[in-house]
This record gives C-alpha cells, sequence and structure tokens, in this order.
C-alpha cells in the first residue's frame, strides 16, 4: 500500500519575516529605479489629464467611467504593494491538492416562485374565544374577615373559650385527683421550656434540651415527695449536668448555653413547682391509684386559692385595662399595661380572696386581703418580666399553643412568680 507523502514543513516565523524584510526593501529598490527614469514632463503628464481625456470620459455612463479611471488609474504605491505582495507569497508553499477542501456550492432556485394567495393574508373573523377567561370576581379572592380583637390586641371570645375549661380541668385534677395536677405542672413546665428554647435558638443560643428535660420532671416529683430539700437538690444536681453536657459535647457559645441552661431551670420547672410545695400534704400523699374525696385537703384548697387570685388579677386587669387604660406602667417593657389595669387588677383579687379566705381557707376576711395583694404584686412583676424577656429575644408571642392566649409561657408568666409569694405568704401564717 502506498504511503501518501507528507506535505512539505512550513517555513517559521523568523523565516517569514526576514523574507517580508527583504521583498520590502527589493520594491524599495524598485520604486526607486523608476522615479529615476521617468521625466518630469511625464510624471505632469500622468497627473494632469489634457482637455481631450476629459471630454471623452464626459461622453461616457457615469459607473463606466467610474470603473474605468478606477482600473485605469491606480493609487500611489499600488505597484510596489504588489511587487511585495508577489515576493513575499512565492515564499508560501502551496497545499497539496489532495489535502484541499472543497466547499459545495449552495444551490440556487432558479424557477419562478409561487405567489402566495391574497386569502392567506386575510384574518379569519373570531367567532368563539377558545379559552374562558375568569370573570372580575374569580379573579380577586374575597377580603379576608379580620380578626375580631379588643383594645389590648387580643381575641376575648377565643380567650373565654380556652381559658376557662382549662381553668376548669385544673381545678378538677387538683380537688379531685392530686397526681394529675401534678402530671399537668410536668406538662406545662416541658411546653414552657421548649417555647423558650425555641426562641433562644433564634438568637443562636443553643441549651441542652435533655439534662434540662429531665429537670423538667425531677423538681416537681421531687417537690411532692420529699418537699423543699428534693426540690432544692434537683435544681442542684440538673444545673450541674447542664454544665458537664455542654463541656463533653461544646458548641459555638457554650457560655451563653450553659447560663440559659441554668436560667430556664430556675424560672420555669423550679418557680412552678411551689405549687406543688404548697399542694404536698407530708403526712398523706396522694397515689396514682386514690382519688381524693370531698372535702377536698387543705394544700389542694390553698393552690386552688393561689390559681383563682391569679386568674382574677389577669382578668380584671384586662378588662379595666382595655376599657380605661391610659397611663402606662412601663411603656419600655409592656406598653399596653397601665395603672388602670393593675388598680382593676387589685380590685378584683380582692374581692376573690376575701371569699376564698371566708368559704374556701375558713379563715378570716383581712387573710384574703393579705393574699390577694401579694398575688397581685407578684403576678405583675412575673408579666412584667416575661415581657421584657420577649422583648430581648425580639418575639411578640412565645407560641400560638393557646388560641387568645398565645404561648403556655403567656399563661405561666404570673403563677411562675404568684406560686413561691403564696407559698412565702402560707409558710408565715404557718399554714404550710
Amino acid at each position: 500500500m502506498s504511503q501518501t507523502p507528507e506535505p512539505p514543513a512550513l517555513p517559521s516565523r523568523r523565516v517569514l519575516r526576514a523574507a517580508e524584510r527583504e521583498a520590502q526593501k527589493q520594491a524599495a529598490r524598485q520604486q526607486r529605479g523608476a522615479e529615476a527614469d521617468s521625466t518630469p514632463e511625464q510624471a505632469g503628464a500622468e497627473a494632469a489629464p489634457t482637455a481631450e481625456s476629459r471630454q471623452a470620459a464626459a461622453q461616457q455612463s457615469p459607473t463606466r467611467s467610474d470603473e474605468s479611471t478606477a482600473t485605469a488609474q491606480p493609487q500611489p504605491g499600488t505597484r510596489s504593494q504588489q511587487l511585495r505582495k508577489s515576493s513575499f507569497t512565492g515564499l508560501i508553499p502551496a497545499v497539496p491538492a489532495h489535502q484541499g477542501r472543497v466547499v459545495p456550492e449552495i444551490p440556487r432556485h432558479s424557477g419562478p416562485l409561487a405567489e402566495i394567495p391574497r386569502a392567506a393574508f386575510v384574518a379569519a373573523p373570531v367567532t368563539e374565544p377558545t379559552l374562558a377567561l375568569p370573570s372580575k370576581a374569580a379573579e380577586e379572592p374575597p377580603p379576608a374577615e379580620p380578626e375580631k380583637t379588643s383594645r389590648a390586641g387580643r381575641n376575648l371570645p377565643a380567650a373565654i373559650g380556652v381559658g376557662l375549661p382549662l381553668l376548669i380541668v385544673v381545678l378538677g385534677g387538683l380537688l379531685f385527683y392530686p397526681p394529675a395536677f401534678l402530671a399537668m405542672v410536668v406538662l406545662a413546665a416541658a411546653l414552657g421550656v421548649w417555647e423558650l428554647s425555641r426562641a433562644l435558638l433564634q438568637r443562636g443560643v443553643a441549651v441542652p434540651l435533655l439534662p434540662i428535660m429531665v429537670g423538667v420532671l425531677a423538681m416537681p416529683v421531687s417537690a411532692y415527695y420529699v418537699g423543699t430539700e428534693g426540690l432544692l437538690f434537683a435544681l442542684v444536681a440538673c444545673s450541674l449536668a447542664v454544665l458537664v453536657w455542654r463541656t463533653l459535647d461544646p458548641v459555638p457559645g457554650a457560655g451563653q448555653s450553659i447560663f440559659a441552661g441554668t436560667f430556664i431551670l430556675a424560672w420555669v420547672p423550679f418557680l412552678l413547682s411551689f405549687s406543688v410545695l404548697i399542694l404536698r400534704e407530708p403526712n398523706h400523699l396522694a397515689s396514682v391509684l386514690e382519688l381524693q374525696s370531698w372535702p377536698a385537703g387543705q394544700g389542694a384548697l390553698q393552690v386552688s386559692t393561689m390559681l383563682l387570685l391569679t386568674v382574677a388579677s389577669d382578668t380584671f386587669g384586662y378588662l379595666v385595662g382595655a376599657l380605661f387604660g391610659k397611663h402606662p406602667m412601663a411603656p419600655k417593657i409592656s406598653p399596653k399595661k397601665s395603672w388602670e389595669g393593675f388598680a382593676g387588677s387589685v380590685l378584683g383579687a380582692l374581692i376573690i380572696g376575701v371569699l376564698a379566705a371566708i368559704f374556701l381557707l375558713d379563715r378570716p376576711f383581712w387573710f384574703g386581703i393579705v393574699l390577694a395583694v401579694a398575688i397581685v404584686a407578684a403576678g405583675t412583676a412575673g408579666d412584667l418580666a416575661e415581657s421584657m424577656v420577649k422583648r430581648e429575644l425580639g418575639v411578640k408571642d412565645m407560641s400560638s399553643i393557646l388560641p387568645g392566649h398565645g404561648g403556655i409561657m403567656d399563661r405561666l408568666d404570673s403563677i411562675l412568680f404568684a406560686a413561691p409569694m403564696a407559698f412565702l405568704v402560707f409558710a408565715a401564717l404557718g399554714l404550710l
């Protein structure tokens, strides 16, 4: 089989540049020799055409005259450029015929074009729309009904519909089945801790939930079955567990996580467990299979009085503040809480406190007054404290678990401070 001969190698760039310089020199020498041979008369004759030549050129057509002029009178330097190109391109080898590429010729239509009928340009009449357009009423959704809120910003029907059944369930479990109330305390503390941990996570603080949830269960149970010593021991043990847990599992901002976890333990399950301390009767601890007979124990009645005073304080304060509130108590913390609402809280709690002292606790009326004033002061402080925490965290409500109320912490804020205050009042008067 015959092998295809390899094409000759192309010259290098250096050779091409040398050939170009040599061609330029040769063209310059030829141009200087041609200028030396020509006389001034010949140069003038070439530069200025005669009258006969101009008259003959005028008789021709403009197009023909321009073409002949362009071809007959070369521009200066045209001959030298041609000589230079010829000498330069002569050094580039030609491409072999078997390696060349043939570009196929584009076929052209030589026949006459068919005439487009005029009817093709006439628009056909539209009889029916192919797509049914929606009506204006279907395009615009009906306006949503505004939520029924009061002046204080709460949905009053939803608040009453949720709060009243919840109060009945809590009081029913408290008076007739104390272990159910203990379970409610644990559940409420767990939900409150979850809401706080989620709010803190939005600010970049991740708390260790496992040791905190262990404390949520351990503190109320220890308070009921062991007492004050058991509650304090559970608080210290769970705080150390948070420290050890974060030491073994470090995260960015571990110090903030430890302090936040300890704060949650001391705020929610620890303070809420004081209600269990009030319920506890050392000589008669209710068992899981035992129902409470009427009349209920002294501890259950005392916890019921504390809850009724807290609810009365919140309810009367809300109603009076929404109707007559004009002077804010703490505008930077809670702008909607007014002094008029605080006066309503005191008035409502005094009424419920006197009635509860006489009919539930079998105590003189002044005991109800002292207990009512203490509960109102503590509940208001707890409400303001929770409002301050929410403002620091940048949230309006901790969650939306309870319609019309917000989250669990929005209902526990007053009870968390009222329970230790009631425990101190009952202990000071010798009822515990």
